[in-house]
């Protein structure tokens, strides 16, 4: 069993940020807590509902190197943020596990894991991030 498997089937819920229920952050957020031990912000008051947000982006600093993530230049790792086109905005994230896979939130639904070769990702796929605490330091 990977780790992935034990978010599978959390029920959606704008805002979200525990196993009650989760947006695409709140999953990110409660995978980094419980698998990396990595205290990500709630961004809860950053925005009115998951619907209304600004640019998930913005909130992984996606245009300059402040902050805890920086850009994957080769092929995404497990626990690396994956960043999609959702209309015009740059706002739904999902969580790589490898072999080319995904651990997200399907809509207004539930986690599921998906490929990353589904026409419906892989043409809206923006980048992929790395927290700064999940980096391998050269020895």
């Amino acid at each position: 069993m990977i780790w992935a498997n034990a978010y599978v089937g959390l029920p959606w819920a704008d805002l979200g940020r525990d196993r009650t229920g989760c947006d695409c952050w709140g999953l990110a957020r409660l995978v980094y807590a419980e698998q990396l031990g990595i205290a990500l912000p709630s961004y809860s008051d950053a925005y009115p509902c998951a619907g209304e947000q600004a640019e998930v982006a913005a909130l992984i600093g996606r245009e300059s190197q402040v902050g805890p993530w920086r850009p994957v230049t080769d092929r995404p790792g497990p626990f690396d943020l994956l960043l999609f086109r959702r209309g015009r905005l740059a706002s739904h994230l999902g969580v790589a596990i490898g072999g080319g896979r995904m651990l997200h939130m399907d809509g207004e639904a539930q986690a599921r894991i998906v490929g990353l070769d589904d026409i419906r990702w892989r043409t809206r796929l923006v980048g992929a991030f790395r927290h700064v605490e999940t980096e391998v330091k050269p020895a």
